[in-house]
This record gives structure tokens, sequence and C-alpha cells, in this order.
């Protein structure tokens, strides 16, 4: 599956549109994660529990987009954009959602 941020893929023809596909993603922050993130932003440093639960997001939320693009018959998907947004009780939880067109492609 073909995922891009453009709305064309150089040397391929857009054959039909499929219709606008989307995936979603909600995880929530751990006890253990806020206490030593709050320790690195005393100190300085970067968050690696942190900016591993980003990607993990990122990555189910992407995988969730290209299982709906599949299922609507589709081989790629063009001007895909990703949303990041803190939800929750003292911002206690973050949705990161992809979407983007699903397309098929000319050969």
């Amino acid at each position: 599956m073909i995922v891009t941020t453009t709305y064309n893929i150089e040397g391929r023809t857009i054959h039909e549109y499929k219709g606008i596909v989307s995936g979603e993603a909600i995880v929530g922050a751990h006890i253990i994660k806020d206490i030593f993130a709050g320790i690195r932003d005393f100190f300085g440093g970067r968050s690696g529990a942190y900016e591993k639960t980003v990607r993990d997001a990122k990555d189910i939320a992407l995988k969730e987009l290209e299982d709906a693009a599949r299922q609507q018959g589709a081989d790629a998907i063009v001007g895909m954009a990703l949303h990041y947004q803190v939800m929750g009780a003292k911002g206690s939880m973050l949705m990161v959602s992809a979407s983007g067109t699903a397309v098929t492609l000319g050969r």
C-alpha cells in the first residue's frame, strides 16, 4: 500500500477515487511514565517512554488507515495527514488520527 502526503504519485495515474478513509488510536499515559517524564523535564532531556507511546499510537492509526483503504479496494492513499490531540482529564490521553483519500492506481 502506497501512502503519501502528496495528492499524486510520481509515475502513476489515479484510476479511481474510492473515498476518504481514517484510522485512529487513543492511548493513555501511564503514571510511571508521568513521574519519569517529570524528572526529565526538570533536568532536561527527552522522554523515551512518551516518544515510544506516540510512535506506537501513530503506527496503530496508520495501520487502521491502510486497513480501511483495503476494505474499499484501494491500493494507495493520497493526501494523508496525521493529527495529534491531547484529551481526557488533565491531558491523560493522546489521540492520533490519520486520514487521506483511498484510490486505485492505473498501470
